[in-house]
């Protein structure tokens, strides 16, 4: 692939990742667990690898012109951010000794940090938009294989951006326990509220 055209679409993928969202709120929140970073981050770009697959495969496209579909995608994807969401409104993760102690299962995060990106529909239709536009057909690869390799770019900025989301918030609050307590709740409310405005936005789209 052309490396201007990797440039620019690098600089714009990590433009995207850089505005707080869904994703964002879910790295502080494991960055306020135990261990509970690198699982979580792993779960997030596993989502991401599989909107790559689809879009590659032209599943993407299928789906985006199927309204009924992208509707229970934006729904299931919105429920699933409430529910997350929710549980750290209702538990917000406090740095204690005992956390330390037991750290949460890595498969659980894991298994969330999948769903919160692999379920967001907004993230299918943006890598429907963007990373065509970043193919040429006559290059010497593939369309498929250059949308793996966007795919994998953009993966490779949320790894580096989240870490340092996490890590930051671990290092910042690990020894402020009330204002852990208070950057929680914002990224359960923050999870909350994207919901929120998927569901409403959706709802609008019918009319």
């Amino acid at each position: 692939m052309e490396v201007s055209l990797l440039t620019a679409f690098w600089l714009l993928s990590f433009s995207l990742v850089m505005v707080p969202g869904a994703d964002w709120a879910y790295a502080i929140s494991a960055g306020l667990r135990e261990r509970a970073i690198a699982p979580a981050i792993t779960g997030m770009l596993l989502g991401y690898l599989a909107i790559t697959v689809v879009v590659a495969a032209g599943v993407g496209a299928l789906v985006a012109k199927a309204p009924a579909v992208m509707a229970v995608l934006t729904f299931v994807g919105a429920a699933y951010l409430l529910w997350i969401g929710g549980n750290i409104l209702a538990r917000p993760a406090v740095p204690t000794v005992a956390a330390e102690r037991a750290p949460d299962a890595a498969l659980d995060w894991s298994v969330r940090g999948f769903a919160v990106s692999g379920l967001n529909p907004k993230a299918l239709l943006l890598f429907l938009a963007l990373l065509p536009q970043f193919t040429r057909a006559t290059d010497a690869w593939s369309i498929p294989m250059q949308i793996g390799a966007l795919g994998l770019l953009h993966m490779i900025n949320c790894a580096v951006v989240y870490s340092v989301v996490g890590l930051g918030s671990k290092m910042v609050l690990r020894t402020r326990p009330s204002v852990a307590r208070r950057v929680s709740q914002v990224s359960g409310a923050a999870m909350v509220l994207i919901a929120v405005l998927l569901c409403v936005e959706q709802l609008l789209s019918f009319r």
